[in-house]
């Protein structure tokens, strides 16, 4: 072990220099490599071989579509997410207060959703900003019909879940309702054609709950999703009223094409579930031809690619099960 002496007046510098590595790590660096590898990368964007956006248009944003959703849980849900007490007497003040900064938050991303489209598309001017004020006010309007499924949804949750205490726990902490919420506002933005967001949204859902709706799939009042993790709704799934899912249920289409993406493109891909038919964990129903009739059940881990006629019970044989002693003997 090398001492280093040190008086108030002199270091020995010779000794530091023994003592320190600093010089080797340094000389070991990689740094002169770099704009090498930054060439290539110049290379496979300038070729379009692999994507960017570089771009003077904006592209809509992640975070702010995040606060979207937070926001809008807020109004239909007030009090609850809210640092702020409410009161009947404020109560009106505060959700128009956030219904109108919703409606500028909401304008202001659909128009730079549009707005990357066409300079994407090489698409002619198509008045983005006025067309969004008008998507945007168009969601606002649908508040108090999406407020009203919510409250289906979660009436559905006290009826079909006996581990379920109150409205309060359900609002604050089942994935299956935020997963419902955040779909019901992106399917609105989906209706109306709005580019990419909705997209963003369930999928930031999925990210949260681990249940990946499409904000395509139509879904009405009353759907249950109990606990809720590995659900898979499809985009053209249709759902009738007071449905129950559980955990790992995958509503899908048959094996796809390599070209699907564009040959299935608008072809109803996803099983139709009709009102009242519960369908239990890990089961898989396939086929856009595929229709769960009203009031059926469908056990766990079954595997569908046919309808099921009305009030019908389907239910996977048991298994046998084999049992065996390994202790010695």
């Amino acid at each position: 072990m090398t001492t280093i002496k040190t008086s108030p007046d002199s270091i020995d510098l010779k000794i530091i220099a023994d003592a320190c590595d600093h010089h080797e790590v340094s000389a070991t660096s990689k740094h002169h490599l770099i704009p090498g590898i930054v060439k290539q990368l110049m290379q496979s964007w300038n070729s379009k071989e692999c994507y960017e956006h570089i771009s003077p248009v904006a592209i809509p944003s992640h975070r702010a579509i995040i606060d979207i959703i937070k926001q809008a849980r807020r109004i239909l849900f007030p009090g609850y997410f809210t640092s702020a007490r409410l009161h009947a007497s404020n109560l009106e003040y505060y959700i128009g207060k956030e219904t109108t900064e919703l409606y500028d938050k909401l304008a202001e991303q659909i128009t730079m959703a549009i707005r990357h489209n066409c300079r994407r598309h090489e698409q002619p001017c198509t008045n983005c900003e006025q067309r969004s004020n008008l998507m945007a006010f168009q969601v606002i309007e649908k508040l108090p019909k999406i407020a009203s499924l919510l409250a289906h949804d979660i009436r559905a949750t006290l009826e079909g879940d006996p581990a379920s205490k109150s409205p309060d726990e359900i609002i604050f902490s089942y994935p299956g309702l935020l997963a419902i919420t955040v779909y019901r506002l992106a399917h609105e933005l989906y209706k109306i054609d709005v580019p990419i967001i909705p997209r963003i949204m369930t999928e930031w859902a999925h990210g949260e709950t681990g249940i990946d709706i499409n904000p395509g799939a139509l879904i009405e009042a009353g759907l249950f999703i109990d606990h809720g993790t590995g659900v898979v709704i499809g985009e053209t799934t249709v759902i009738g009223k007071n449905v129950r899912i559980y955990q790992g249920v995958t509503l899908g289409a048959l094996s796809l094409p390599r070209d699907a993406g564009e040959s299935l493109r608008n072809t109803k891909r996803h099983p139709t579930i009709e009102d009242n038919v519960i369908i239990y964990s890990n089961t898989t129903i396939l086929g856009g031809d595929t229709v769960i009739g009203a009031n059926s059940v469908i056990g766990g881990n079954i595997w569908l690619t046919e309808s099921v006629s009305t009030s019908t019970k389907v239910l996977l044989k048991k298994p046998e099960l084999i049992y065996f002693n390994s202790q010695p003997k």
